[in-house]
């Protein structure tokens, strides 16, 4: 009889911070026999080794660039800056490449024309976004227009480069503020670590530069909240997600994990529910 048992999944982790250690958490738990958590990257690589150490079978802390080469699934949770490092090598290698940072994809699309030549797979986890299933099959027709609504605390966007280079103060604010409205495509620019999700739906509807996009600090709200509406010759769509954030950053929400993990699942579950 012919076997046919798979070998595990070998995941790598490009970061552990928000993102990174939760997913650590739930892979190192054996929940999912398909996946198996085979090293990870951090920045402070003793103090990653420490947040690891109460795991069952702790991994090795290796080099952003090392994690490609022994892993079958690389995941991207790292710092904008660092995008380049954790995702360059993944597509290189042919590997199954999750990036986090969806907003650095748009400055390096080279890398999806990259991944047609070596076999890899770019694979987006919707993150803190909502319908993007049905937004992609509008997509399949004759989209009209996608217009999408940021709020977040103020908290969520102190440390922004955008609001940090105009100068912007968010302390004490007690009514929301507008600070972008445009298109995705400059919102990414403005907003590197703060407009994901935004950018994972410029990407599956109308594009980055035709998806308008609005960003408020405010004030009167506790969790990152997002408002989308999707016009087409077929369906109208009205969405309205509101995630709790993260105690760690408070522009990430706590779903966002959840939707990698659920992601990761899906890789090697026998029943996919959604396109």
């Amino acid at each position: 009889m012919q076997n046919t048992k798979k070998n595990p999944l070998r995941v790598a982790l490009g970061g552990l911070g928000a993102v990174g250690l939760p997913v650590a958490e739930w892979l190192d738990s054996g929940e999912e026999p398909g996946l198996e958590l085979v090293a990870v990257s951090a920045g402070d690589k003793e103090r990653a080794a420490g947040r690891l150490a109460h795991l069952k079978t702790p991994p090795p802390v290796m080099e952003l660039a090392e994690l490609a080469a022994v892993a079958d699934v690389v995941v991207e949770c790292a710092p904008p800056e660092r995008f380049l490092d954790v995702c360059g090598p993944a597509v290189e290698q042919g590997r199954i490449l999750m990036p986090l940072s969806v907003s650095q994809l748009l400055h390096h699309m080279d890398l999806v024309d990259r991944a047609r030549e070596t076999g890899a797979t770019i694979v987006v986890p919707t993150g803190a976004l909502v319908g993007l299933d049905t937004v992609r099959a509008a997509a399949e027709g004759n989209l009209r227009s996608v217009v999408m609504r940021t709020h977040k605390p103020p908290a969520g966007f102190q440390k922004a480069r955008w609001v940090q280079e105009q100068g912007i103060s968010l302390m004490g604010l007690n009514a929301p503020k507008k600070l972008f409205e445009g298109s995705v495509r400059d919102a990414a620019d403005k907003f590197p670590a703060n407009v994901n999700v935004a950018v994972a739906l410029g990407l599956a509807g109308l594009g980055v530069d035709e998806t308008r996009y609005e960003v408020w600090a405010d004030p009167t709200i506790t969790r990152n909240t997002h408002w989308i509406t999707v016009e087409s010759d077929i369906v109208r769509i009205e969405m309205n997600i509101a995630g709790e954030p993260t105690a760690e950053n408070p522009a990430t929400g706590k779903i966002v994990p959840l939707s990698m993990i659920a992601t990761l699942r899906g890789l090697v579950s026998p029943l996919r529910v959604g396109t």
